[in-house]
């Protein structure tokens, strides 16, 4: 088998493995704006501050540690002690869901049935309040992020391709554990929202506000319930990127990379931000080994963007997003 036939067989199982972290973060914006009509610009700050938390609690670092010092001329930075990964994941989504209770509480009650730009924006003033709370709570330095993740190539698959074809293909161990915590996560929460009464709330509630009201609908659950979720999801998505290149301030950026997993996969799909995912995360491989050489490479930082413009252009609800006919 040629070569170059080899190399873009392994740059697209790579691809397949990137687009599927894009779509753990894609997947905290459908749950929002599936269940509530709200476009979550502060999921990737989500991630971020999910990250940051599980970090802090388990190298049992002092929260607002900085400020503390300087306003009491301690030197206090730790409290001595380790926790667990399982616990400190427990505590974290804890922390997530005490952040959806106080989002509610102080942000979306007071916000029932505004116009969506309204909601869109308080968004933008949520997402750069908890970026610059999480760094007074936990520091801005560049922190290790170790939950016991399998890391490194994996050498059943290096062994088994280069049984296959006389080479071995370089997949990360992470990359698979993030796939299988995908497919879990995706089936889970498309029975959730098909089949359950909460999952029927849900799409009541992003429908009409009043209207979910009038019939028993407790606003104030619904938002919190997914808001927790979309909480747990980015802890997830937090974790997975947090192993992969460590847990900064840069890692809210991810979100800017989900917005065309979105455009393509359809704002309202479960399933299509993963189809989404896999389509950029092969797109921008293939097209960076195939077209970048010729064209001075960095194409993967505006690949996805040219993508879902053109999606924009001749399908706007994406492959799987319900498409909106407003009757005048």
């Amino acid at each position: 088998m040629p070569d170059q036939l080899l190399y873009a067989m392994e740059v697209t199982v790579n691809g397949l493995m990137a687009g599927v972290l894009y779509s753990l973060v894609a997947l905290g914006f459908v749950l929002i704006f599936k269940s509530s009509g709200i476009f979550n610009y502060a999921q990737g700050v989500f991630a971020l501050f999910a990250a940051l938390t599980l970090v802090g609690i388990q190298n049992g670092q002092v929260p607002f540690a900085h400020l503390i010092n300087s306003i009491f001329g301690t030197n206090i930075h730790k409290f001595g002690w380790h926790v667990p990964s399982v616990l400190a994941i427990i505590l974290t989504i804890g922390v997530m869901v005490l952040l959806a209770i106080l989002v509610e509480r102080y942000i979306l009650r007071h916000l029932v049935n505004q116009p969506d730009i309204i909601l869109f924006m308080a968004t933008i003033g949520l997402a750069y309040f908890l970026e610059g709370f999480g760094d007074i709570m936990w520091g801005s330095d560049l922190k290790k992020l170790d939950v016991n993740l399998p890391q490194g190539i994996s050498e059943t698959i290096e062994t088994t391709t280069f049984n296959w074809f006389g080479y071995g293909f370089f997949v990360d161990k992470l990359d698979i554990v993030a796939t299988v915590i995908a497919v879990i996560l995706v089936t889970g929460l498309t029975l959730f929202s098909q089949y359950t009464k909460q999952g029927r709330a849900l799409r009541a509630v992003a429908d009409d506000h009043q209207a979910a009201l009038s019939v028993g609908i407790s606003l104030r659950y619904i938002w919190v319930l997914v808001w927790s979720i979309a909480g747990f999801v980015a802890l997830v998505a937090g974790m997975m990127w947090g192993a992969k290149s460590g847990v900064q301030f840069s890692l809210s950026l991810i979100a800017l990379k989900a917005l065309p997993v979105l455009m393509l996969g359809g704002f309202t799909s479960i399933p299509g931000a993963i189809v989404g995912g896999l389509i950029i995360g092969v797109g921008e491989k293939l097209f960076e080994f195939s077209i970048g050489p010729m064209i001075g490479g960095a194409t993967e930082n505006w690949f996805a963007y040219v993508l879902a413009l053109l999606f924009l252009v001749f399908r706007p609800q994406g492959l799987f997003g319900e498409k909106i006919i407003e009757r005048v």
